[in-house]
């Protein structure tokens, strides 16, 4: 069997497998110089509607509304700040909506809108609500079309990009890909618009420090998420044990292609093993909120006897947060490799530092856990290929 061949197998295995994906399509697919492209609308719809009548369920996460209310509008350029934005956004999300309603309702198909903040897959409660609504969705046969709710998000509630919120969708709804519809054909070795014996990467197999310097950070005229944005989605899926593609949305039946095992774009192969979805989420979703330094007796009880972070192996903590934030636990090399949810506040886990379990009531004047966090709250994060910590 020839590489070629070989490649071909892997993606036909894969996609035959897949009964619930998710597509993420960006701005520099779904607009132009007039604005919406109904065409690549039209495409898409086409392709996805034919997707659902297969049996299989498309989650939607869709970029656009801000360069469609750009162009609505009569800006120049992108706004870069926030109320400019979030203004722009207002005008251009409903007329990507109708769009959308239009195109799927020739293919006798219904959508859905919604928008999300970071704070609503943050908190646990409104997680799972967001998870049973598009559950819902999905079992009626609606296609659910998810944004970021640009005009009410501020800074510290937004995602950074739809390439983000994709991923945490991924995550959120179990979904077994994530297909990234961009304006280029997939990753290539090199930035093709400025060198002419760039190679695409048909197959990667694991993402190390190099292929992410590769991937330079070129966002377009109406976007946010360029090609390292992409590679750090992909980081997140595949790590979780789910594979993603990067490929055009402006070529003719890519949705098609990829599905019947077409050798197209870049597929991001899975690590082994897929993450359950509360570790998924403390991983890939919320928000760090400090750094808790530990000693190598606690990095190696943690990496490899799969234990919790107990008071006595705290060296340095940094950060200001509460019971049950999530903070990153960074090894005596610098080297940061896990991420939890801790069980005391910052200022007693200072106090707790160095103690035994059996010393916590005295300096505190009470006792909640033995753990600082506990083991099924903690997410392994460093990279089975990376030297450091967990050796």
């Amino acid at each position: 069997m020839t590489a070629r061949e070989e490649r071909l197998q892997i993606r036909k295995t894969l996609f035959d497998k897949v009964q619930r994906a998710v597509v993420k399509v960006g701005t520099g697919v779904l607009t132009h110089s007039a604005g919406l492209n109904s065409k690549t609308i039209n495409q898409l719809a086409r392709e996805i509607s034919h997707l659902m009548e297969q049996g299989r369920q498309v989650i939607l996460v869709s970029s656009g509304a801000i360069g469609s209310g750009v162009k609505k509008v009569g800006l120049e350029k992108r706004p870069t700040e926030i109320p400019h934005k979030q203004a722009a956004a207002a005008v251009g999300q409903p007329s990507l909506m109708l769009a959308y309603e239009k195109a799927f309702a020739r293919h006798g198909k219904k959508v859905a809108q919604i928008l999300l903040t970071r704070d609503d897959l943050c908190n646990r409660r409104r997680h799972l609500n967001a998870r049973n609504t598009l559950s819902v969705l999905l079992d009626w046969g609606i296609l659910p079309i998810v944004n970021e709710n640009d005009t009410v998000a501020v800074e510290e509630l937004k995602f950074g990009d739809n390439d983000n919120l994709s991923a945490m969708i991924t995550h959120l709804m179990d979904a077994q890909i994530l297909i990234n519809l961009t304006d280029i054909d997939g990753f290539y070795d090199k930035d093709p618009r400025t060198h002419k014996d760039a190679k695409l990467l048909s197959l990667i197999s694991r993402i190390d420090g190099s292929l992410e310097r590769a991937a330079r950070h070129v966002p377009g005229a109406l976007g946010t998420g360029g090609m390292s944005s992409k590679v750090k989605t992909a980081k997140k899926v595949t790590a979780s044990g789910i594979p993603m593609i990067i490929a055009s949305g402006l070529k003719q039946k890519v949705l098609t292609g990829l599905f019947e095992g077409k050798d197209m774009g870049t597929l991001f192969l899975p690590r082994k093993g897929k993450m359950a979805s509360r570790k998924c989420w403390i991983a890939f979703t919320l928000k760090e909120n400090g750094v808790i330094r530990v000693d190598d007796g606690a990095a190696q009880a943690i990496c490899k006897g799969g234990k919790s972070l107990l008071p006595i192996g705290i060296v340095a903590v940094e950060g200001d947060f509460g019971v049950g934030a999530m903070v990153r636990c960074v090894g005596p090399d610098g080297m940061s490799f896990a991420k939890g949810l801790v069980n005391y506040n910052v200022s007693d886990i200072k106090k707790l530092m160095g103690a035994k379990t059996s010393e916590i009531e005295k300096r505190l004047g009470h006792k909640d856990y033995d753990e600082v966090i506990h083991r099924d709250n903690l997410v392994m994060t460093l990279d089975e290929t990376e030297e450091g910590t967990c050796r």
